[in-house]
Formats: C-alpha cells, structure tokens, sequence
C-alpha cells in the first residue's frame, strides 16, 4: 500500500501503445485545496443548524464507493447520446432501520482497506451525500467496519465493466 490508489477502469477503457511506461501518475484531487484554501462558513451566518456534537461539518471531503453510469437517450433533434452520471453503491445492513446504508470513509486509506483496492470511488462532501441519500431514505455510515472477506469489486469485475460501457 505504498502508491495512492487509482481507478484503474481506463487501464482497460484506453490499451497502452507499444513501449509506453503504463499509467501516468494520477493527479491530486484539488478537492481538499479548495476546502482548506476557503474561509470556515459558520452556521449562524447561513441559516443552516450547526453540527452536533460528534457529528462531522458539512463540508467534510468523504470518499464514496461509486461508480459510472451511462443512459442511452436522443436529443429533440432525434441524434442518439449518451448521459454519463455517478451511481453511489448502496450496502445491505441488518442494524439500520431502511436496511441499506451507504458508506462514506474519510480517508482513501480506509476505503481501500475495507474494500479492496479496485473498488471505484468519487470523493465529495459529506453534507450533500447525506442530503442526497436522505431523500430515499437512506443511512450514511462514516467510517464503517466492513467485514473481512471477498472485496466488493475485483479487477475483472472493472474489465468487463469497461467493456460493458464501451
């Protein structure tokens, strides 16, 4: 676990020409920049409540087990495309009340260990997680003890995911 982690979904999108050296070394997320860069915004000033005790602000950066998804439609012209957008993964779990959860770790450190490293993930903010996941009824779980065992998602998985979405 000496090198970040990536997703290697590419890997199989675009294959390597001849004598090329492998993936380039992925960018840092400019995400957590932006949030240390900008002033803390206090609830008192924007009407929102503040946060309870334990419970992390609103604009905490969270990793999401996540991953891409494709909708064929037309425009009103009639031409065909192709809407990407995210689809959080949900988690079956006995104790929450819906039964799903989502999960949010907030280091990339502690989604890769509970989940293996070719789990793909979307960094966000943890309020508007909540927020989006809420309206279905659904539980953020932060930080979330995964038992041990087979990783969600495998690197096959991710090939024949590539191909699917091709």
């Amino acid at each position: 676990m000496g090198e970040p982690n990536r997703s290697r979904l590419l890997d199989y999108v675009q294959a390597e020409p001849p004598g090329a050296q492998g993936p380039p070394e992925p960018r840092r997320s400019s995400l957590l920049d932006y949030a240390e860069a900008g002033p803390r915004v206090r609830a008192a000033t924007d009407g929102r409540p503040g946060p309870k005790p334990g419970v992390p602000p609103y604009e905490t950066p969270v990793f999401v087990p996540a991953h891409p998804r494709y909708v064929d439609t037309t425009y009103d012209d009639g031409r065909p495309v192709r809407v990407p957008f995210i689809a959080y993964e949900l988690f079956a779990h006995p104790t929450d009340v819906t039964g799903t959860v989502a999960f949010a770790f907030t280091t990339l450190e502690k989604l890769v260990a509970a989940l293996g490293e070719a789990q793909p993930w979307v960094a966000t903010s943890l309020g508007p997680l909540a927020e989006g996941v809420g309206e279905q009824g659904v539980t953020v779980l932060l930080d979330p003890r995964v038992a041990p065992g087979q990783p969600n998602w495998q690197l096959a998985d991710l090939a024949a995911y590539a191909r699917e979405v091709r």
